[in-house]
């Protein structure tokens, strides 16, 4: 047992390889997920109201933004597979058309503004709620374009398996965010009190903030002698087009699973202010075990792009299954903790006592529900984390289509139809709603398993073919300049 231990960690595609290049970007999103966190923490004491339109208009937000962000952020497999077959100068050039399609992308996203009341009106909030929840999606969606632009650039690092330096850039990032978070939603010193807005603007500030330093990392003199990283910056027609036919259906899959969710939000809301803060608030908990567990996705589709670019399937095939390990026994030691200390995890979110007690009494409410929530979440927590991994090795050969359309269907069909008539033709409460969307996780992870053991990705490229590259030199960037 040991000596496998041991044989697993330093072969190629093992635990350490796995570590090298997730656990940074684990660390990264962690760090993300306790900026998001601490907003909630800080809006649950802010106000009820505030609370509970946060989770509704930061997840309508993700699903245009993590559409973007799944077309552009899908550059990641594109400079493994390239770093993996030795094209590096094509890196700059696979870099620089993401860098293209983020900014149409800002613009896209920055128009949204425009459609958020009639959007939250559709949701059947409350006015209050409803006020907040438009203002909060207007900022940001208008900086949203900094989180996409800065998603792209950083898979400079990432998609090459260095990923600290997408540590680095985040961490700093959260430091910054988190006092300013408190100092605009409370109003300290010459700063306003702005209260739901100003965590919107904290939240637009960390990801310029982010862009900025990924810049100043990436677009040097260094990199750019050896990935072209400045040289190969002209629009890039059949790569710019083979990019969109493997990334929209990345983008269009990360759409519907963040639509699945959002429609899920907008429905529980209509149970009462309630159901929908406990609702938001196990989400949140729920977060700060999930995302991480991005990085291991990322972590994968890198290190499959990586062997399938060299030539070498079993490595993938390794890298994925070293993978699975490390998020099982992530989300079970989650898992464990949500079913044996729900009251522990909520109270974080009590709110400051009201005159009469009436805060005491709404959060009661919560609390009763989300200790239940919780234990769905413990639930299908494991099978997710088998759903991300699954899915993470295919896309990283280039398995895109199937897995949009296996997450498209799944949300229509499996979640938002069952749910809605669930609840518009018999009164469904808050537990079946759950029951429904667990099934949902449950029967995807199923089909990741399938799709994993038995499809093609094994011969799956989405670069030039190797020999191909090397026999061709790109004649579209300039030469080297001296180093």
């Amino acid at each position: 047992m040991l000596a496998a231990l041991k044989r697993r960690w330093s072969s190629p595609g093992g635990y350490r390889d796995v570590l090298r290049v997730g656990l940074p970007l684990v660390v990264s999103l962690g760090s993300t997920t306790v900026m998001e966190f601490t907003d909630r923490v800080f809006l649950s004491h802010y106000s009820q109201d505030a609370i509970a339109a946060s989770m509704p208009a930061a997840m309508t937000n993700l699903v245009f933004l993590l559409f973007f962000i799944g077309v552009g952020s899908y550059v990641n497999v594109f400079i493994a597979q390239y770093d993996g077959a030795g094209s590096r100068t094509r890196v700059g050039a696979a870099l620089w058309q993401s860098i293209y399609f983020s900014m149409f992308g800002a613009v896209v996203l920055a128009s949204m503004a425009f459609f958020a009341e009639p959007i939250f009106r559709m949701a059947g909030h409350s006015e209050s709620v409803f006020r907040m929840e438009v203002t909060y999606f207007r900022i940001l969606s208008v900086g949203s374009g900094l989180a996409l632009a800065a998603s792209c650039v950083g898979c400079f690092f990432s998609g090459r398996g260095i990923t600290k330096p997408n540590m680095m850039v985040n961490v700093i990032a959260t430091a910054i965010n988190i006092p300013l978070d408190y100092v605009l939603i409370f109003g300290v010193g010459p700063f306003p009190e702005m209260g739901i807005a100003g965590a919107g603007i904290a939240t637009a500030s960390s990801w310029g903030m982010q862009l900025a330093m990924y810049c100043w990392l990436v677009f040097t003199r260094k990199n750019d002698c050896a990935y072209a990283v400045r040289r190969a910056r002209a629009f890039d027609r059949p790569l710019f087009m083979r990019m969109m036919r493997f990334g929209l259906p990345s983008g269009v899959n990360a759409f519907f699973d963040l639509f699945a969710v959002a429609f899920f939000i907008f429905m529980v809301g209509r149970l009462g202010r309630a159901e929908l803060a406990a609702s938001n608030i196990v989400f949140s908990l729920d977060t700060v075990a999930f995302l991480p567990m991005i990085g291991l996705n990322i972590a994968i589709s890198t290190l499959v792009g990586q062997a399938l670019g060299r030539g070498r399937p079993e490595e993938a095939v390794r890298a994925t299954s070293s993978t699975l390990h490390i998020a099982m026994v992530w989300m079970g030691s989650m898992a464990v903790l949500f079913v044996t200390a729900p009251e522990w995890l909520l109270s974080v979110f009590r709110p400051e006592a009201m005159p009469g007690g009436a805060d005491a009494v709404w959060f009661a409410q919560v609390e009763q529900a989300g200790v239940v929530l919780l234990r769905f979440v413990a639930l299908y927590s494991l099978l997710s984390s088998t759903m991300l991994v699954y899915f993470g090795a295919v896309r990283g050969a280039g398995d895109t289509v199937f897995v949009m359309w296996a997450i498209m269907l799944s949300a229509i069909l499996l979640l938002a139809v069952p749910i809605y008539v669930a609840q518009a033709f018999f009164g469904a409460g808050l537990n079946t709603l759950w029951g429904i969307f667990t099934l949902y996780v449950v029967v995807l992870s199923v089909v990741a398993y399938l799709r994993y053991h038995r499809g093609p990705w094994k011969t799956m490229l989405v670069i030039e073919r190797p020999a191909a590259d090397e026999a061709v030199p790109d004649k579209t960037i300039p030469p080297q300049p001296p180093c």
